[in-house]
C-alpha cells in the first residue's frame, strides 16, 4: 500500500517521516514520491506539529531514483524533465516552504536524488558510516532536485564541480568538515540526536523559525539592500507575534519561556 511506502511516527510537537522501501535502499518510485508528499502536507495541515525528522528504513537513507521504475526501457527515449517536474521539483519545494523546521537523519548512503533531498532539509544529521553520493555524472545526467543549487552554496564551486563530475562518495566525516552537514554522530546515536533535535525544536517560536527558514532562502539572490529591507518586514510581523511578547516576559522573569505553535 501506499502508505506503507513512508511511515508517520507522531511524537509530543514533532513528526518522523520514514522512507519505507529497505529492499530498494528507499529509493525513489512515483509511489513514494506521492506518500511522501502526502505525509508533509499532512504534517503541514497538523498545527500541533512543529518540527519534522526526515529518515529512512534499514541500511540507507535514499539511493535516489529507482530505475526499474519505469523511466528508462531500453530501446525508448525517455524524456526526464516530466518526473522531474511531476516529483522532485515539488518535493524540493515543500521541504523549503513547510513552515517548520525538518531534520534529516541520514543512515547509510544518500545518492542521487537522496543526497539532495537530504541538502534540502534544514538541518542534516548523518551516521558515521552515511555517505553522499553526486551519482549523476555515471549515468550520463545532470544533478537534480537542487543539487546544482545546494552543492556551490554548501560547499564552494570548486568542491561542488569536483562531486559532481566525479561523482565519488563523500564520507559523513568530510561532509561535516567541508560544512556540507550540521554534524556526523555515531551510528547508534543518530535517531537519539535527531530527536533531541526535533523536540527542542517544537518548543520554539515555530512561526519565528518559519521566518528564519524563507529569510535565509532569499538571502541567496537578494542586493544587501534588498535583504535589509526583508529582515525590516520579517522582524515588524515576528515582533507582532505572541511568542516575541511571551520570549520578552521571559527574560524578564527569569524563567523558560513557553512558546505557542504555529497559527
Amino acid at each position: 500500500m501506499v502508505s506503507d511506502l513512508v511511515l508517520t511516527d507522531i511524537r509530543d510537537g514533532y513528526r518522523v517521516l520514514t522512507l519505507n522501501r529497505p529492499d530498494r535502499l528507499n529509493s525513489f518510485s512515483a509511489e513514494l514520491h506521492a506518500a511522501l508528499l502526502a505525509a508533509l502536507i499532512a504534517a503541514e495541515q497538523d498545527k500541533s506539529c512543529r518540527a519534522l525528522i526526515l529518515t529512512g528504513a534499514g541500511r540507507g537513507f535514499c539511493a535516489g531514483q529507482d530505475l526499474s521504475d519505469g523511466v528508462f526501457t531500453p530501446g525508448e527515449t525517455p524524456d526526464l524533465s516530466v518526473p522531474i517536474e511531476k516529483f522532485y521539483n515539488p518535493l524540493v519545494r515543500k521541504l523549503r516552504s513547510i513552515p517548520m523546521p525538518v531534520v534529516c537523519a541520514v543512515n547509510g548512503v544518500a545518492a542521487g536524488a537522496g543526497a539532495n533531498v537530504a541538502f534540502a532539509c534544514d538541518i542534516v544529521l548523518a551516521a558515521r558510516s552515511a555517505k553522499f553520493i553526486q551519482a549523476f555524472a555515471k549515468l550520463g545526467l545532470v544533478p537534480d532536485s537542487g543539487g546544482t543549487w545546494f552543492l556551490p552554496r554548501l560547499v564552494g564551486p570548486a568542491r561542488a564541480r569536483a562531486l559532481a563530475l566525479l561523482a565519488e562518495p563523500l564520507s559523513a566525516e568530510r561532509a561535516e568538515s567541508w560544512g556540507m552537514i550540521w554534524k556526523m554522530v555515531e551510528d547508534a546515536e543518530l535517531m537519539t540526536e535527531a530527536h533531541a533535535l526535533a523536540a527542542n525544536l517544537a518548543t520554539q517560536p515555530t512561526d519565528g523559525l518559519a521566518l528564519i527558514k524563507q529569510a535565509l532562502d532569499v538571502s541567496e539572490t537578494n542586493t544587501l539592500d534588498a535583504q535589509l529591507e526583508l529582515e525590516r518586514d520579517f522582524q515588524g510581523r515576528a515582533g507582532r507575534t505572541p511568542n516575541f511578547a511571551e520570549g520578552v516576559t521571559a527574560f524578564l522573569d527569569k524563567r523558560a519561556p513557553r512558546f505557542a505553535g504555529r497559527a
